[in-house]
């Protein structure tokens, strides 16, 4: 959310995918690094997954380098500037985020190496206004840095960093003049990244930030498909045939200043103005806008300007502009709300802003409505509504960027609003072929929150993207369990994608009493007039998420399966009259990850357990005895058991409830 007194930076490195994009494949090239001047253009972005209890997370990140498939020395295709952006990555919920262009030597390669600053301060944590029930902190609370441990931080004080290792699905090779995609995620909703550590008062609680488990890498095979986050740019200069403007990336100060200022950068970018279906061009200070084909008309209006774009790329790599907003003023630009939808009312929409705090934006009758669809230019070049009217088809939890009249009035009026990830999400019921149903409750309770959503699976037909591990084309819904993001169902490995995420999700676990049952619950990023649901919204795909149990209790202790490929042990909780089985798998690829959560002194350390090894399987069949404090993440089934996907135990000073 940009405001006068709080923004998020317009850096590197988001919660959830990071994305190289530039990466061709071709199996003509050596898997070594070109020594001579072979090379791929790489545009480096960053992405990242929703999160609903945190309005910001911030991260510097310093370097990230690629890992030659001959094992050579590692390629540094990014070194952060000097001072370093602190992004936030709440705000790139699924979005990519230009980070820089660079040349990258051709030849394979099997990961990255990708180094955070871990000195404190370095992470941010600003909770919601209004975190999902069960959150350990406070809502709008901005956590101090002596309440963040960095987990697996190296290195002097002043000087600390993480580095992060990843290893690729499958190699991915740069071939020079070519383009392609990397995608790193850092998972925002993955239980183990941020761990609180409660005690009996709020400012006793601890987070300890845990990156590494939230680490993966995701293949990208069209880049057009990408949903951009609007870039900040001071011009520079206009091609002599008209058609495309340089920019200098710009960032906001750091701690944020009123009025906000720019930070220049070394990093340019060249967009193309959309000779086909034409770029919408907001002059902010002469409150007027016009439709572009080129940049003829306006070239002698940008001199000095700082623009703000909403951009998408083409195939072959280059930049279009679908919208650009202009002002002689940098405060002009930045200062147009974009956050998560809060609230949703009959003429106005409530964003949380990264500070936790809500911001109102009224809606009249002239105010555009656009659906971010760079795959369709034409689609993404046109509004799809008008109008208050338009409110009726957005939920909290939207993600949008908001064009206003006035940056200094109040209330804020809308001019336009980008709706870049429509997403739906909560606990599934109602499964069949055509459709299923979510229903949404807040920690409010409120009735401008609250929803029940039925939703229909895309039509069959309809283009989906391609399955992850084979690369081949999808047709129709596909879904997956957060788990395993390279393990798709759909028609690309069979013809019972709807079938079989109706049988997954037809379970819950019981605990009974005060605690009831525990849900099956997902996600899914909605697109708009699919032939499915003709002017509304459709699921191309559903995450099931791991859904929490209550802080629990070992009732019976782990057992071993016999064959070595997990174990088992049941949990009671405070309130409850049932004991729950927890299943977790020791299979290299699908095993349950575990931690071990200790508490010394005020110090928390996580120590991962691995239950692919015979060592690991002994170590928590010693630690998960009757009594041990337990916290499980799964997916729950239909026998009433949960499917770990991770639980932790604790030792030491034991966590609040």
């Amino acid at each position: 959310m940009n405001s006068r007194v709080t923004r998020v930076l317009v850096g590197f490195l988001a919660a959830i995918p990071l994305l190289l994009s530039g990466c061709g494949t071709s199996s003509s090239t050596s898997s070594n690094p070109s020594s001579g001047n072979s090379t791929g253009q790489m545009s480096m972005m960053v992405s990242d997954d929703p999160v609903n209890d945190w309005a910001e997370i911030g991260v510097k990140v310093m370097s990230i380098a690629l890992k030659p498939q001959s094992g050579g020395t590692p390629v540094v295709v990014f070194t952060a500037p000097n001072p370093v952006n602190m992004t936030n990555l709440v705000e790139l919920d699924q979005l990519a985020d230009i980070l820089d262009t660079v040349s990258v030597p051709a030849g394979t390669y099997t990961g990255a190496t990708i180094t955070l600053s871990a000195n404190p301060g370095d992470v941010a944590l600003t909770a919601s206004s209004d975190p999902d029930p069960g959150f350990a902190g406070t809502a709008g609370e901005i956590v101090s840095s002596s309440q963040i441990q960095i987990q697996g931080a190296t290195g002097s004080a002043g000087s600390l960093t993480v580095p992060l290792n990843v290893s690729f699905v499958s190699p991915v090779t740069v071939t020079a003049n070519q383009t392609g995609g990397l995608d790193f995620e850092f998972d925002l909703s993955n239980p183990a990244f941020i761990v609180a550590h409660p005690q009996p008062t709020a400012s006793q609680t601890l987070w300890a930030v845990n990156f590494s488990p939230a680490l993966r890498h995701h293949p990208i095979f069209d880049i057009a498909r990408l949903v951009l986050r609007h870039l900040y740019g001071s011009f520079v200069s206009v091609s002599s045939d008209d058609t495309s403007i340089t920019v200098n990336r710009v960032f906001p100060v750091e701690p944020p200043v009123n009025p906000e200022t720019s930070i220049a950068s070394s990093q340019n970018l060249t967009i193309l103005a959309d000779a086909t279906n034409g770029t919408l061009f907001y002059d902010m200070d002469a409150k007027t806008h016009s439709t572009i084909m080129n940049f003829s008309s306006v070239a002698s209006d940008l001199t000095g300007k700082f623009v703000r774009v909403a951009a998408r790329y083409q195939s072959n790599g280059s930049l279009v502009a679908v919208r650009i907003w202009v002002s002689s003023s940098f405060n002009t630009v930045w200062l147009n709300p974009e956050g998560h939808v809060l609230h949703v009312t009959t003429s106005s929409l409530v964003l949380d802003n990264e500070d936790g705090v809500p911001v109102t934006v009224d809606v009249d009758g002239n105010t555009q409505f656009f659906f971010r669809t760079p795959a369709n230019p034409s689609s993404d070049a046109k509004p799809f509504c008008t109008g208050v009217t338009c409110l009726s088809d957005l939920v909290r939890g939207f993600k949008v960027h908001i064009t206003v009249d006035d940056p200094l009035q109040v209330p804020l009026d809308a001019q336009t609003v980008d709706i870049e990830i429509a997403r739906f999400d909560g606990t599934i019921s109602s499964p069949g072929q055509a459709s299923f149903v979510y229903t949404r409750d807040f920690a409010t309770d409120s009735p401008l929150d609250a929803y029940t959503k039925t939703m229909f699976y895309i039509s069959s037909s309809t283009a989906n993207g391609n399955d992850p591990l084979s690369g081949k084309a999808i047709t129709g819904f596909k879904w997956w369990n957060f788990a395993f993001p390279t393990i798709v169902d759909s028609n690309a490995v069979g013809d019972n994608a709807i079938s079989d995420f109706v049988a997954a999700t037809g379970g819950s676990a019981t605990f009974g009493g005060s605690v009831g049952a525990i849900p099956v619950v997902g996600a899914s990023f909605a697109i708009w007039n699919d032939p499915a649901n003709p002017g509304g919204w459709a699921a191309p795909w559903t995450v099931l998420a791991p859904a929490p149990a209550p802080l629990a209790k070992v009732a019976t202790q782990w057992v071993t399966n016999g064959n070595s490929t997990g174990g088992s042990f049941t949990i009671t909780a405070t309130g409850g009259t049932n004991a729950v089985t927890v299943d977790a798998s020791a299979v290299s690829g699908s095993a349950t990850l575990v931690y071990q959560v200790d508490r010394s002194n005020g110090i928390i350390t996580i120590s991962p357990v691995d239950l692919t090894t015979s060592s690991g399987l002994n170590t928590v069949k010693t630690n998960l005895t009757a009594g041990t404090v337990v916290k499980v993440f799964g997916v729950p089934q239909t026998d009433g058991s949960i499917k770990a996907y991770v639980f932790f135990y604790y030792t030491g000073t034991m966590p609040g409830s």
